[in-house]
């Protein structure tokens, strides 16, 4: 018997087919299984790089999840802005806990510190000229760390609002951003000058306490510059006296709303009684077709219910509007009255702060000309000066501290009374909790009249899109854009033409921005 032929099976082929051909390709197959496993690796890196990314995001965005910035996964951009903040504020609160001493210092010590240098020359005492030149250095010093704590603030407000006016080319943000950066940026100026005037007053003083030779030429200096940054800070506020003038002017030149309203109001009025007239005629006509008997009397009475109901709805309307547009002129006569307001305030505030700085550069001129022509003998005149500009100063320091400590208390002990309508106000605080409030100086009213009274000036202002609004008249969002024009929150102002400032009002996305500009428009000249 033959032996039987083997037959070999497909596995087995295919494996020897396989081996065969890895054996032919065997450089080839290395490189492409080298590349496989190098995609596979890259592909690997890829999705953990995305899973972490990803994470890091949602760290970052978590407001409990401060740990994405401590392992350093914020951005260097973010942390520096994010410091710079921080160290704003911090300037910002420690200038103003120095403020209430740099008042004093000011209002109290300064001018003591000339009456007794010009009575301890006048008596050849050098024990108490001593004491008043130290008393002098420890002035001069306060009121310079206070100086340059608040330049500091000022040049970093400058320059962030500088980049926020960048950032928003146009529109209310454009504008408040840039009014600012001007603002401080002068701050800016007048506080290194400042600061220049007060170094030059502690170099005086000590040169007084070491009795040096060049105490006379150190006077003299400090006279002179005393007298620069007096004369700069006057000119500043006859500035801004001559800003709340032209801007007093453009507001009162809107007229009084009851007379500039009043052909409206009549049309509206007699809107109304003509529906009343057409209600009253309907009822009539109702009440005969009631008592007709012919055919079709339900017919004609079904007629006449409807007729009468859509005539007193029409009377309904006319009364509401005619009531709204009453309501709404009264509101603009209190805003416009109120803007009027505090721009006298602010002209009497300037005046009388200017007229104590430029009172204090005369006192800065008569010590320069005292030091230089008999030494460092005081004059009663320049010490008569310097109290008198002190008292200036310091009266309207303390008038402002007044008002402030008292919005500051009136913003938790009445918190309905400026509250935002349809919000419901906070609880209010007990009076002693108030006026600890009231003491905290550091602390900006954000809750106050000026705030509710830029709130109702955008309700007026602002177009049919927005809560509130949708039923002021034509003319009264006129007369209160107008408003807002003599305010300097007009298109030009914003870089806008008339319509895209108009599409601002109107959009509620910019209500926040728009109260804001406003507040900021009502308190500035």
């Amino acid at each position: 018997m033959s032996t039987p032929i083997q037959r070999t099976s497909p596995r087995q082929s295919v494996a020897v087919l396989t081996s065969a051909r890895q054996r032919r390709e065997g450089s080839r197959i290395g490189n492409t299984s080298a590349r496989s496993t190098e995609h596979a690796l890259l592909e690997i890196q890829s999705r953990a790089g995305n899973r972490a990314a990803t994470a890091a995001v949602q760290r970052a965005r978590d407001p409990a999840g401060g740990r994405a910035a401590e392992s350093g996964s914020t951005s260097a951009p973010a942390k520096k802005k994010d410091y710079r903040d921080r160290l704003a504020g911090l300037l910002d609160r420690f200038k103003k806990n120095l403020e209430p001493i740099d008042t004093f210092i000011k209002g109290f010590q300064t001018p003591s510190n000339a009456g007794l240098t010009q009575q301890a020359a006048a008596a050849a005492n050098e024990g108490l000229k001593h004491s008043a030149a130290a008393s002098g250095t420890s002035a001069a010093s306060g009121n310079l760390l206070t100086e340059a704590a608040g330049t500091v603030v000022s040049g970093m407000d400058a320059y962030k609002n500088m980049k926020d006016a960048k950032k928003y080319e146009t529109g209310a943000n454009h504008h408040t951003a840039k009014k600012k950066a001007k603002t401080k940026g002068a701050d800016t100026v007048v506080g290194a000058a400042g600061s220049g005037s007060y170094s030059a007053a502690i170099a005086k003083e000590v040169t007084k306490m070491q009795k040096a030779a060049d105490a006379a030429v150190a006077s003299e200096a400090s006279g002179i510059a005393s007298a620069s940054i007096g004369a700069i800070k006057g000119m500043r506020s006859a500035f801004r006296v001559g800003a709340a003038a032209r801007k007093y002017k453009q507001v009162k030149s809107l007229g009084d709303p009851h007379l500039v309203h009043a052909g409206s109001l009549a049309r509206l009025n007699e809107s109304r009684e003509q529906a009343n007239w057409a209600a009253a005629e309907a009822y009539v006509a109702l009440d005969a077709y009631w008592g007709h008997e012919g055919p079709g009397r339900l017919e004609l009475v079904s007629e006449a219910v409807d007729a009468a109901w859509e005539a007193m709805g029409e009377a309904r309307d006319a009364a509401e509007s005619l009531q709204r547009a009453e309501k709404d002129v009264e509101m603009l006569s209190t805003v416009q009255g109120y803007a009027k307001k505090k721009q006298v305030a602010k002209m009497g505030k300037e005046t009388i702060g200017g007229g104590g700085e430029s009172t204090k550069a005369a006192a800065g001129v008569v010590t320069a000309v005292a030091a230089g022509t008999v030494g460092l003998a005081s004059n009663p005149v320049g010490w008569g000066l310097a109290g008198a500009g002190a008292g200036l100063v310091l009266g309207v320091t303390m008038y402002k501290a007044l008002r402030a400590a008292t919005k500051r208390y009136e913003e938790v002990h009445h918190p309905e009374r400026w509250a935002p309508k349809g919000e419901t106000p906070e609880e209010a605080a007990s009076r002693k909790e108030s006026l600890k409030h009231a003491l905290k100086f550091w602390k900006k009213v954000s809750k106050g009249e000026r705030q509710a009274m830029a709130r109702e000036i955008y309700a007026l202002a602002a177009g049919p899109d927005i809560s509130g609004s949708g039923n002021t008249t034509a003319e009264m969002r006129e007369s209160a854009r107008a408003l807002l024009i003599a305010l300097k929150s007009g298109p030009a102002k914003h870089k806008l033409e008339p319509e895209a400032w108009a599409e601002t009002l109107n959009d509620p996305a910019k209500t926040a921005h728009w109260i804001k500009e406003i507040g900021e428009q009502l308190a500035s000249g």
